[in-house]
């Protein structure tokens, strides 16, 4: 079989299961030199590991220590004065994300703040965006949402006076399917959407690794009446987005999965500008989200005045700490640019799958959608206990032979081939562990 000259040429009917052909996908990536950019987890025998969990924790960018320490000396030097004085000053040091942020979830700058934690900013946008009435108070979530979403919308129901059993509403795949189908989806606005306030769904899911439609979903519901917000943890730096063209009302994503920004990083916030534009947009307000020409007035003008755009619902000032390292991450996807990650994780996973396919054992199958649209790059592998055997041997198995990746209960492996720092080779080694072929 000839091998691609480029990724360009490179399709599922040309993948080869030939280590030799793993090694050359290697030899012509474009990004193969990006892995240089982050520090690489060591496998008990000395070499890398085969780290195939960005999707759970990225890996730490080598210029993120460089731009911490910039900010420790900054700190040590300026004390106070560096608010104003420090070579990023810290009063508005969130700005600097202003643009960086907007080209990563494709929105305009100004619609996107980095602020909190995930689970927080979901809490904010539903103060704001779920305003429940006698007829119209639902919320619609997916069945499988990730389990922090699922306890934020209840505890909402719960202090708006709704009972989550009647306010709550949940998709669920087909029996004998793995993954939500749009038109059910549809069919279920259509259906239901006169009581459905708010739409706050996963945009990749955390358990199947399914990327939704988030355009037509969108569409839909508008069209209906709802609210629209996603929870992009799983989304933001996998799969390109367009926040601002699809007309969403808000999203929120974590920054310590594809985003590599470190263990509880800071999140982001998206805000579409025609809310963004809106004072009258009710929200929990703080000293940070007010308009910056007065913030220091301090007692002296006690009523807020929300500042346009994302900003506005900032309720402290930032952890420039936590925020140095998403800086080093962000230079990083500005650098290579989403439809350049886009195109290698296309490929990358693909093989992944084309190699499981050929040699995966009988009790493992792949729960996430084969279209490559339909997914990022996460795979989840289904684990059925066949003789006795219990799923999670199966991860652990893996692990003894130094592959990173995680275990989901009850049964299900997740295996993340991140384009930034993970290689064709990479690929090809997790297969033949996991298929326990010998070298």
């Amino acid at each position: 079989m000839t091998a691609p000259d480029t990724f360009a040429d490179t399709n599922v009917a040309a993948f080869s299961a030939e280590e030799a052909f793993a090694r050359h996908l290697d030899a012509i990536d474009p990004l193969a030199s990006q892995r240089e950019a982050f520090h690489l987890p060591q496998a008990v025998d000395g070499g890398p590991a085969i780290y195939l969990c960005g999707n759970s924790l990225g890996l730490e960018p080598r210029a993120a220590r460089t731009m911490v320490e910039r900010e420790l000396e900054d700190w040590a030097r300026l004390g106070v004065e560096g608010h104003f004085q420090a070579r990023t000053p810290w009063y508005s040091y969130h700005e600097v994300f202003r643009e960086s942020g907007a080209r990563l979830v494709g929105a305009v700058p100004g619609e996107v703040v980095m602020m909190n934690s995930l689970t927080v900013n979901l809490h904010l946008m539903m103060v704001s965006f779920f305003r429940p009435t006698k007829d119209r108070f639902r919320i619609l979530i997916e069945d499988g949402a990730f389990p922090s979403d699922t306890y934020a919308v209840k505890s909402h129901l719960a202090a708006r006076g709704l009972d989550p059993a009647e306010a709550l509403l949940l998709l669920r795949p087909r029996v004998g399917e793995d993954t939500l189908r749009t038109d059910d989806i549809e069919s279920t606005l259509a259906t239901q959407g006169e009581s459905i306030a708010l739409v706050m769904l996963g945009g990749v899911n955390f358990f199947t690794g399914q990327v939704l439609d988030m355009e037509r979903i969108t569409r839909v519901a508008q069209a209906h009446g709802c609210t629209v917000g996603f929870d992009l943890a799983h989304a933001a730096g996998n799969v390109p987005l367009r926040l601002h063209d699809w007309n969403v009302d808000f999203a929120c994503w974590c920054s310590y999965k594809y985003l590599n920004s470190g263990p509880g990083a800071i999140a982001g916030c998206f805000v579409h500008e025609r809310h963004g534009r809106d004072p009258s947009v009710p929200r929990f307000a703080g000293w940070w989200g007010n308009d910056p020409d007065t913030r220091f007035k301090m007692h002296l003008i006690p009523d807020f005045t929300p500042r346009s755009g994302a900003d506005g619902w900032q309720c402290s000032n930032p952890p420039i700490l936590a925020m140095a390292p998403l800086r080093a991450s962000l230079d990083l996807f500005d650098a290579v640019g989403m439809e350049a990650l886009r195109a290698k994780s296309r490929v990358l996973t693909g093989y992944l799958e084309f190699l499981l396919r050929e040699w995966m054992p009988d009790d493992c199958r792949i729960i996430t959608p084969s279209d490559p649209g339909a997914r990022g790059c996460q795979l989840s592998i289904l684990v059925v206990p066949r003789d006795g055997s219990a799923p999670r041997e199966r991860f652990k198995a893996l692990e003894a032979h130094g592959v990173v990746c995680d275990f989901r209960e009850p049964n299900v492996v997740r295996v993340a081939p991140v384009p930034l720092y993970n290689g064709f080779h990479e690929a090809w080694r997790f297969a033949q562990i996991l298929a326990n072929r010998p070298r």
